[in-house]
């Protein structure tokens, strides 16, 4: 049983490897883009709010189409999405007379696909008949990060080689892995994690105490993980003082590596450990993160906040899924799509305060940290209330 389902486990692996590449690719062009195309710097930052407005909207209408349409098709299609949109990017922006359009039109495709990742894959892998399904998400959330290491390395390995005004090349190279992974999709066995007709109502999941507390956890998740991972290149070299290049690795490649690792060490080892004090835990690691990072007056240890800050938010996404999974085993489509839009209204809410707090503060990033340390301590507070949930629940069952 495990074995014919081991080509679903990986082509979702490949999916969120493919989501990276998405994600994490266009952004180390911007400044190719501002050179070679004439953009501005004020609309290049446009990019990556499309790329997450695309994912929301995505997100949304996976509430109400994904059974519908079907797990397969729109798995599929968010591969065939990924991949067109990579070559759209290499193509579009010389064959439209406004480049910008061009770029703008490659990121919502790509986007589309990318959002369609983060809805089914997580759901598929959790409808497998695998023991210990919160071990085998969060090994999946994994690929992720070494998608982003991948994407990283690789792809300063080439501009460094082949120069990175061949940047079209390594975009349609990018290209190959959703589209080889179309067939894994299409041939491996997917189960929904729910029998059509039985999912819970989203008015009924809306009208769950514990539902609200996983939605608050997505957001506090993707504001955590990302406000500290899109600022860390940033952060590293002018707050910390170090050069660019150091950077881009110590910043966010250590931070993605930093957090694969808890990720797959929950996966080894997931079952002999209680998820909900795993994720306080992390919580709090994550406070203390955000704190050292934004108050240490040494760019060491600043340094060492910023990095121990992506083994800290390693588990906090999947581990909200799992636990949303395993209490609201009904939810379906609907709950994961809902949890997935949360976690994205949290990693645009997150980079943006940081943002903001920063240009107030006289370009201070290190305030902006400060000002990010509200999303770990929400979520501390929300899993303490999670757990006070569950102990009065658990006291009204015994009685």
């Amino acid at each position: 049983m495990q074995k014919s389902y081991g080509r679903t486990l990986w082509a979702c692996y490949l999916g969120f490897v493919t989501q990276a590449i998405a994600a994490n690719f266009a952004p180390l062009l911007f400044l190719t883009f501002h050179y070679e195309f004439q953009i501005s710097l004020g609309k290049i930052a446009l990019i990556s709010s499309v790329f997450f407005i695309t994912q929301l909207i995505v997100d949304y209408l996976c509430v109400h189409f994904a059974d519908k349409i079907g797990y397969r098709r729109c798995v599929v299609g968010s591969q065939l999405f990924s991949a067109i949109g990579l070559i759209g990017l290499a193509f579009l922006p010389v064959l439209l007379p406004d480049p910008f359009t061009g770029i703008l039109l490659s990121t919502m495709i790509y986007a589309t696909g990318s959002g369609l990742t983060e809805v089914l894959c997580s759901p598929i892998v959790e409808a497998c008949p695998f023991e210990h399904k919160e071990a085998a998400m969060s090994l999946l959330h994994s690929f992720y990060c070494w998608g982003s290491v991948a994407v990283i390395l690789l792809s300063t390995l080439f501009f460094t080689t082949v120069g990175i005004e061949h940047w079209q090349w390594l975009s349609c190279l990018w290209a190959v892995m959703p589209l080889i992974n179309i067939y894994n999709f299409a041939v491996c066995p997917i189960e929904q994690p729910v029998e059509n007709g039985k999912e819970m109502p989203v008015a009924k999941l809306f009208k769950t105490s514990f539902f609200w507390l996983a939605v608050v956890l997505m957001v506090c998740s993707g504001a955590s993980e990302l406000a500290m991972s899109q600022w860390a290149s940033a952060y590293t070299e002018s707050a910390l003082g170090f050069t660019k290049s150091v950077g881009d690795i110590a910043g966010p490649c250590l931070f993605a590596v930093m957090m694969g690792i808890s990720r797959v060490i929950y996966g080894k080892y997931g079952e002999k450990l209680d998820l909900t004090k795993v994720m306080m835990s992390s919580g709090i690691l994550c406070l203390f993160c955000y704190l050292l990072a934004s108050l240490s007056q040494l760019p060491v240890f600043g340094l060492i906040g910023c990095i121990l800050c992506g083994f800290s938010v390693g588990i906090m996404w999947p581990g909200t899924i799992s636990l949303s999974a395993g209490r609201l085993p009904a939810g379906g489509t609907a709950m994961f799509a809902l949890l997935a839009m949360a976690g994205d209204l949290g990693g645009a809410l997150g980079p943006g305060m940081i943002g903001a707090v920063t240009q107030q503060s006289d370009n201070n990033l290190q305030r902006g940290m400060l000002a990010g340390t509200i999303f770990p301590l929400i979520l501390v507070i929300t899993l303490i209330l999670l757990n006070q949930l569950r102990v009065k629940e658990s006291k009204k069952v015994k009685v």
